[in-house]
């Protein structure tokens, strides 16, 4: 038999963008590890703690938010057939396109003073950009589960609503989950449409931009480097969690 070699160029050609990803990762990890007091010296700095704060409890925050609207509608968009569904798709997924410089531009002339510099207006331009994410992970979690199971608990006397939580939700919990996570993940990394609509109060990631454009790179990288670290803990954390929890 003729050893097929294909699955081994797809390894190599996809390899250059699992090294193009974890190049810069490792590059910039390196140089911090040679300027060990500019990393303690941020570290102290309540500034910088604060706004690292802010960065993990408006992004859970979303991320909540999210799942709250999103997983029901992502049901109703698995289960249902209805006129405008496709519209309603679209819409979805509209702000993966929009430029997020133009996202802020939109929340705040649709909401004006109501969600300038504010955590409500942090969290706004965190969940129009991540929404998406529980939405679609939710449609595809609930698509996967068989409905004839939704239907075989009815017939034992189940509501729709029972039905719901104890067969689809249950089974369908694994994609909701990475949706979650990857929804905090796009709240965590949201920038443009941030720096419009709230500068105040301060998250980490527009107080990289700012001490960038002060102080240069070498007193935004300590804070580059901890915001990474601290995104890929809670990340790596939680993929492991819903893991263990489908493996179960």
């Amino acid at each position: 038999m003729k050893r097929d070699y294909t699955l081994y160029f797809f390894a190599a050609l996809g390899s250059f963008l699992v090294v193009y990803i974890a190049l810069p990762l490792v590059v910039i990890l390196v140089k911090q590890a040679a300027d060990l007091e500019m990393l303690v010296k941020t570290l102290h700095d309540s500034y910088v703690i604060e706004a690292l704060i802010n960065s993990l409890t408006t992004a859970t925050a979303t991320a909540l938010i999210a799942l709250l609207f999103g997983v029901p509608l992502g049901y109703v968009l698995a289960r249902k057939e209805f006129p405008g569904k496709s519209l309603v798709q679209a819409i979805v997924d509209v702000p993966i396109v929009i430029p997020h410089s133009v996202v802020g531009i939109m929340l705040l002339v649709t909401f004006s003073s109501a969600i300038l510099d504010s955590y409500t207006g942090i969290i706004a331009a965190m969940l129009f950009v991540s929404a998406p994410f529980a939405i679609n992970a939710a449609r595809d979690g609930f698509l996967a589960v068989d409905e004839e199971l939704e239907y075989v608990a009815r017939t034992l006397g189940a509501s729709r609503l029972r039905a719901f939580f104890s067969v689809a939700l249950r089974i369908a919990f694994p994609s909701i989950a990475s949706g979650a996570i990857m929804t905090w993940a796009r709240a965590i990394s949201e920038v443009g449409a941030i720096l419009i609509i709230a500068y105040y109060p301060k998250t980490a990631q527009v107080l990289v931009m700012e001490y960038f454009n002060n102080y240069g790179l070498r007193a935004s990288r300590p804070i580059s480097v901890i915001l990474i670290v601290m995104s890929l803990t809670v990340f790596v954390i939680l993929r492991w969690l819903v893991g263990r929890k489908a493996n179960a």
